[in-house]
């Protein structure tokens, strides 16, 4: 080496840092690599993926290669450099050569590579792999015998270098990646796909139809009655119950109603034969396990009890869609008519308004851990029946009862407000 031209050595010596680059960003580029977006471009028989991933099937002798390869350059390149600068200044030359070598590999072998690789991991990985993946094959003995002595070290340390880690992503680091998603998803199926991931958090009682609201049939009732209500119904499956709701003795639907009635009227005989057996689940059911049970049983319709049996509501299968989708065209009508914008940003609120509703329709935050509608969160915080209106603050926003019927608050006037008390508009 001592009697090789200048410009021989010069030129190794350049190649060698051009190799220590590329060892560099080797490996910021495989270790940066997307494993999911990996995985699906191996489903699509990618080439540059499928090398990668056999790379980084052992990632302990994927680093000791590399590391093997860039230290072994790293030395060549110091020492062939030390020769060039004592040729040059003489003993001076150790320390310039010291010196300017360590910015060189710095710069251009290191800081630059690796920024490169850490911005642009699949350009630079997928490439490296048509090298890497040989010199793995033709380097295996010196790799072996080095891996062989750090994972015995590792092991020393509790750590099993080989063993496999299985990668997966909680329902929290799911939600962040479709928030993060930007353009790649639309707003509208991101917003669905969060949805998918709210159901394991909300159970029947959130979004069923109180029994207070539920609109069905009476048996009890007059042939009259009962044909008036048939006529005026909006839904497509209707509850069927003897004296009290908690009695319900079956599902009518509306598709068989040209066989409960004939040209002498109600045909009562015929409208209990039409009707399906009653449906029960209880209260705390989580939604995506409703949603299942629905798809498994082919129904549409369940009554939701208490622990005690007693009827608390009614929830259908479009319920837990709404969840899902959003509200659809024939159900738009119902927000609008429990809550009404006024001029100065406040809002008007039936107090039997699902919390829920409320929230998505105002983009507001009210607690939704306890009672279902506002009038029950208002009585709760108030911890008793006011005598008259009552006005307080919950979780930011001011709540001022405007009408009282008995035990229920029937309207609120409603507004967020600022960390002052002050409304905000």
């Amino acid at each position: 080496m001592n009697e090789a031209p200048l410009g021989l050595l010069s030129s190794i010596l350049v190649v060698l840092i051009l190799l220590s680059g590329f060892f560099s960003s080797s490996e910021t580029g495989m270790m940066s690599l997307n494993r999911y977006r990996l995985k699906h471009l191996r489903k699509q028989q990618h080439r540059g993926a499928r090398r990668a991933s056999k790379l980084l099937d052992r990632p302990d002798r994927l680093i000791g290669l590399i590391l093997i390869g860039n230290n072994a350059v790293n030395i060549l390149a110091s020492a062939i450099a030390t020769v060039i600068a004592i040729r040059l200044w003489g003993d001076a030359g150790i320390a310039i050569a010291t010196i300017c070598l360590t910015l060189v590999i710095l710069v251009f072998a290191e800081i630059t590579p690796k920024t490169i690789a850490a911005l642009y991991p699949e350009r630079i990985a997928f490439p490296a792999s048509v090298i890497l993946l040989p010199l793995m094959k033709a380097m295996y003995p010196v790799v072996w015998l080095v891996n062989g002595v750090t994972n015995g070290l590792l092991r020393l340390l509790g750590v099993d270098a080989g063993a496999a880690k299985e990668e997966h992503v909680s329902s929290e680091e799911l939600r962040t990646i479709v928030t993060e998603a930007g353009a790649l998803i639309p707003p509208r199926h991101r917003g669905m796909l969060l949805n998918i991931l709210d159901l394991e958090e909300v159970s029947v009682d959130d979004v069923m139809v109180p029994r207070n609201d539920v609109y069905g049939i009476d048996l009890d009732e007059s042939d009259d009655e009962i044909l008036r209500c048939l006529q005026a119904s909006t839904h497509t499956r209707l509850p069927v119950w003897r004296d009290d709701i908690n009695n319900i003795v079956g599902v009518l639907h509306l598709r068989n109603l040209s066989r409960v009635i004939d040209k002498h009227g109600l045909d009562r005989g015929a409208l209990e034969r039409e009707m399906d057996e009653p449906y029960f689940i209880p209260e705390s059911t989580p939604l995506h396990t409703q949603l299942l049970h629905f798809q498994k049983n082919k129904l549409r319709l369940a009554i939701v009890v208490d622990e005690y049996g007693e009827v608390m509501g009614i929830v259908a299968l479009e319920d837990i869609l709404e969840e899902i989708v959003g509200e659809f065209t024939s159900r738009m009508s119902d927000t609008g008519d429990s809550i009404f914008a006024q001029r100065d940003g406040s809002y008007i609120i039936a107090g039997n308004a699902n919390l829920r509703d409320v929230n998505k329709a105002l983009d507001w935050d009210l607690p939704t851990d306890g009672p279902k509608t506002l009038s029950g969160l208002i009585l709760e915080y108030l911890e008793s029946f006011p005598a008259g209106n009552a006005c307080l603050a919950i979780a930011g926003y001011r709540l001022e009862i405007l009408e009282l019927q008995g035990n229920v608050v029937q309207s609120v006037l409603a507004s967020a407000v600022d960390g002052k008390g002050r409304a905000r508009h």
